[in-house]
């Protein structure tokens, strides 16, 4: 089996928590979130930008996976 470029650059795993469309969604979003600041990291750890963009980079993100979880109400407390 070959695998593409972009599964290479984003790999993904299988979700395996308690199944709902809202937490499958915010799994694969969880998971870019991830592997976007592993290669932010990369690129500051190897000189390409500043710390300082790596740190604005990375708040960036941060706010909108925060913003994905308030969307889908994941952080809401059961009824």
């Amino acid at each position: 089996m070959s695998q593409s470029k972009d599964d290479f650059l984003n790999p993904r795993a299988a979700y395996q928590g308690d199944f709902t469309p809202k937490n499958l969604v915010f799994n694969a979003n969880l998971q870019e979130f991830a592997n976007r600041v592993n290669l932010i990291c990369n690129l500051e750890t190897g000189g390409k930008i500043s710390s300082q963009e790596a740190y604005k980079q990375i708040k960036a993100l941060w706010k909108q996976l925060k913003q994905s979880s308030k969307n889908l109400g994941i952080n809401k407390p059961k009824e």
